[in-house]
């Protein structure tokens, strides 16, 4: 393990580490997601996912005096198949104390750094950290070499998309967050947990349904050993990695949003469904259907649901693919989904070191939005 500093200027210390330390984990499990105006939550697994990327994730923290004060998470991985091959780092885990939060604070901060470098200010430098995937100390990951850098941001969190903006990542596609769920969930027999022998088999066939997605990867689609399968005689028909998580919710936008937070919590058979004190749901990921059977999805989506103890799934997908069309018109998704009213999330990029040519494919690809990064 490692921890070095980068940048350092008056009292304030960017650090690069290769693990959370009881500072960045204090103040992830404080933090509140989202941004006002919509969905703002924390998340209530934090410690148990940081471990699941192992050696591949990086945290950039601001430090004052010692004390974290900021921090940032971004996770390696070898995204996309074919043109769509890169290393890439998803940019997760943003958390900040309130005191850092504000545009006026950083305001401050810029003045006081530009009385003595005139050339940028200390904001500015630590932002192109995240320009720069060398800096992080990945392995094999070197200044020149090709590289993709991609966050998630929410339609209405002008703050980060302005942040975003000011270090070069460019919007390239949108993604939303659907819901399954059932009051009863029951088991389906054609339904299981995959077998060790037939991951491999499993893989090929998520390798060849997202062959012409960007961001995908399989690294974690067997995590916790969670993948079901809904098969008929020996065939797997369709297949789900479930995810249990836990959120905590602040507030969700809107009249179903205020109907969820006040009503539901109280309401006979809803109360299953969703409770923002503890958000309990199957985050959805690696989500695999035989062309022209997406309606056993709902069978399969609710066998995992029993089986694992929980009345709600959550996914997220690109609102332009395929997969999103399917499920939109022809899965069965319960009553949660027809409430929410969730505004898309943005797919934001930085794109180091390639061609015009090779940035447009990803305009043009649906992006693989993981469930285990949401979960």
């Amino acid at each position: 393990m490692f921890e070095k500093s980068i940048l350092d200027f008056h009292g304030l210390e960017v650090k690069v580490s290769d693990h959370a330390t009881e500072g960045i984990l204090d103040i992830l499990s404080h933090a509140v997601q989202g941004s006002e105006g919509g969905m703002r939550f924390s998340h209530q697994n934090i410690a148990e996912r940081i471990e699941a990327y192992g050696e591949q994730i990086r945290f950039v923290s601001l430090y004052r005096k010692n004390k974290v004060t900021g921090t940032v998470g971004a996770c390696f991985r070898i995204s996309g198949q074919g043109p769509l091959r890169y290393p890439s780092t998803h940019i997760r885990y943003l958390a900040f104390q309130s005191t850092y939060q504000s545009d006026v604070n950083w305001r401050k901060r810029e003045r006081a750094v530009i009385s003595h470098e005139s050339d940028f200010s200390f904001k500015q430098k630590t932002l192109e950290i995240f320009s720069k995937p060398h800096l992080l100390d990945l392995p094999d990951v070197f200044e020149n070499d090709k590289h993709i850098m991609y966050a998630f941001v929410e339609s209405m969190n002008e703050r980060l998309k302005n942040m975003v903006d000011q270090i070069g990542y460019e919007y390239i596609r949108s993604f939303l967050t659907v819901a399954f769920s059932r009051f009863s969930p029951k088991p389906d027999p054609r339904v299981s947990i995959i077998s060790e022998a037939e991951k491999p088999g499993m893989e090929k066939l998520l390798l060849d349904y997202y062959r012409n997605y960007s961001f995908f990867t399989t690294e974690y689609s067997f995590y916790g050993n969670r993948y079901y399968v809904l098969k008929e005689g020996d065939d797997i028909i369709a297949g789900v990695c479930a995810i249990p998580s836990s959120n905590k919710v602040y507030e969700i936008p809107g009249v179903w949003g205020w109907v969820m937070m006040k009503i539901l919590p109280d309401a006979p058979y809803f109360r299953r469904l969703f409770h923002p004190g503890e958000f309990r749901f199957i985050a959805f990921d690696s989500i695999y259907c035989r062309e022209g059977r997406e309606a056993v999805l709902a069978d399969l989506f609710e066998s995992a649901c029993a089986l694992e103890g929980f009345n709600t799934g959550l996914m997220w997908l690109d609102d332009r693919s395929k997969l999103f069309d399917k499920i939109r018109t022809g899965v069965k998704m319960g009553a949660l989904n027809r409430m929410l009213n969730a505004k898309p999330g943005l797919v934001y990029t930085k794109f180091i070191n390639l061609t015009g040519e090779e940035k447009n494919r990803f305009y043009d690809a649906p992006a693989y939005i993981s469930g285990f990064d949401f979960s």
